[in-house]
C-alpha cells in the first residue's frame, strides 16, 4: 500500500470511530467533515500525501469556515480552491446549526486561521506542491462541534468523559500517521495541537516543536502573525 493509501486508510477509521461517538450539550450540533466532505480530503491525502515528509504540521480540529466547509484542514475556501488546486462536491449535512450551514465551496466567509497559515506557505514556497516536498498539515480531531447558540466549541472544552473517548481516537491516528509519513518534526500549531504531540509523541523519534496559532482570536496573532512564525520555525531549525 503506498503512501497516500496508508492515509487515507487511517483516515477511514478514525472517521468510521468518530462517527460513533455521542456529545451531550452544550454540544448541539457535530460536524464529520471526513464524511460530508469526504471527496475533497481524499483528494488532499492522494495528491499532497503521496511522501514521506520532513514536518507535520498539526492543528487541533475543523474550524466552522475551513475544513467544516471544504474537508481540508485549515480550509480557506480560497486557498483550498485556487493554491491547492481542489475542489469537490460537498454533501448536505443534516445536522448543521442554522447559523453554520455547510456550504462548501459556495461559503462565502473566510476562515482567516487558514487564509493565514496557506498564506505563509505560499509566499515562501509559491506553488504548492514545492511546500508538499517536505510538509504536510494535519488536524488532531476531525471533529467539530458547536453548541446552541451558535459558538463553536472546542475539543479541549468537552467533558472529561467525552473527552477521553475522543482523544484516544485522536492519539490513535496521530501515532498511525506518524508511522506513515515518518516526519523529522510534528509542529503543533497553537497550544491544544502542541500538547496532544507532546503526549502523543512521547518515545518516538520525531522532535516535537509549537507555533503561534494564526486565529484572530489570539491576540498575540493579529500582530505580523507570518513573521513572528517565520521567526519560530527558523528558532526551531525548520526553515532558514
Amino acid at each position: 500500500m503506498g503512501i497516500s493509501d496508508s492515509l487515507i486508510a487511517a483516515a477511514k477509521v478514525l472517521r468510521d470511530r468518530a462517527n460513533e461517538l455521542c456529545f451531550a450539550a452544550p454540544v448541539a450540533h457535530v460536524y464529520h467533515p471526513l464524511i460530508y466532505a469526504w471527496r475533497a480530503h481524499e483528494i488532499y491525502l492522494r495528491r499532497y500525501g503521496d511522501s514521506r515528509k520532513r514536518v507535520l504540521f498539526l492543528g487541533m480540529n475543523p474550524g466552522p469556515f475551513g475544513m467544516a466547509q471544504t474537508g481540508v484542514p485549515f480550509g480557506q475556501v480560497a486557498a483550498v480552491r485556487d493554491w491547492l488546486g481542489i475542489q469537490a462536491r460537498i454533501d448536505y449535512w443534516p445536522d448543521a446549526h442554522p447559523k453554520r450551514p455547510v456550504l462548501g465551496f459556495e461559503c462565502q466567509r473566510s476562515e482567516i486561521s487558514g487564509q493565514r497559515l496557506w498564506g505563509l506557505f505560499a509566499n515562501r514556497f509559491g506553488p504548492a506542491d514545492k511546500f508538499f516536498e517536505e510538509h504536510m498539515v494535519m488536524n488532531y480531531c476531525p471533529v467539530a462541534f458547536v453548541e446552541k447558540s451558535g459558538r463553536n466549541r472546542t475539543p479541549d472544552k468537552l467533558p472529561a468523559t467525552e473527552r477521553i473517548a475522543l482523544f484516544a481516537l485522536c492519539d490513535d491516528h496521530l501515532r498511525e500517521v506518524m508511522q506513515i509519513l515518518e516526519p523529522e518534526w510534528v509542529v503543533g500549531i497553537g497550544d491544544f495541537a502542541g500538547k496532544r504531540a507532546r503526549e502523543v509523541i512521547v518515545n518516538a523519534p520525531a522532535h516535537v516543536g509549537q507555533i503561534l496559532h494564526p486565529s484572530p482570536a489570539c491576540p498575540a496573532s493579529n500582530n505580523d502573525w507570518s513573521g513572528t512564525v517565520t521567526t519560530q520555525l527558523r528558532n526551531l531549525g525548520l526553515w532558514k
